[in-house]
């Protein structure tokens, strides 16, 4: 399980970084060269959208890297992750795939109670 959180982790952080790098750039874009009536607006709150866009994706990748040998540790930053994009993206058909990789790796990594290795995460 913790190989498969690792993998399912490391492909959501990916897909999470695609999604924070064109949501970052939109509001940089709109901020720069201004908006467009009823084609290009800024969003609600830039702040929240820039903060998801840096910090959901790096948090999965760190909790994937982790889910292998401190899986507690990682599958709550996997799980953080998730709740990051679901916070500052919503969910819509670029955001499914990235918070649900990230959710499930999440889960699989906290169901890893036995371990490999003699010491035990809980």
């Amino acid at each position: 399980m913790r190989n498969a959180a690792l993998i399912l982790g490391l492909i959501g952080g990916l897909l999470g970084l695609v999604v924070g790098m064109a949501s970052y750039g939109y509001t940089e874009a709109i901020d720069r060269f201004g908006e467009v009536e009823g084609l290009f607006e800024q969003v609600g709150n830039v702040d929240l959208i820039r903060a998801a866009s840096f910090l959901s994706p790096l948090l999965a990748i760190a909790g994937a890297g982790m889910a292998k040998v401190r899986a507690l540790w990682g599958g709550l930053l996997l799980i953080a992750s998730a709740a990051g994009m679901y916070v500052g993206f919503g969910v819509n058909v670029f955001t499914l795939f990235p918070m649900g990789f990230c959710a499930v790796a999440g889960l699989m990594a906290l169901a890893a109670g036995r371990p490999d290795e003699p010491k035990a995460h809980f």
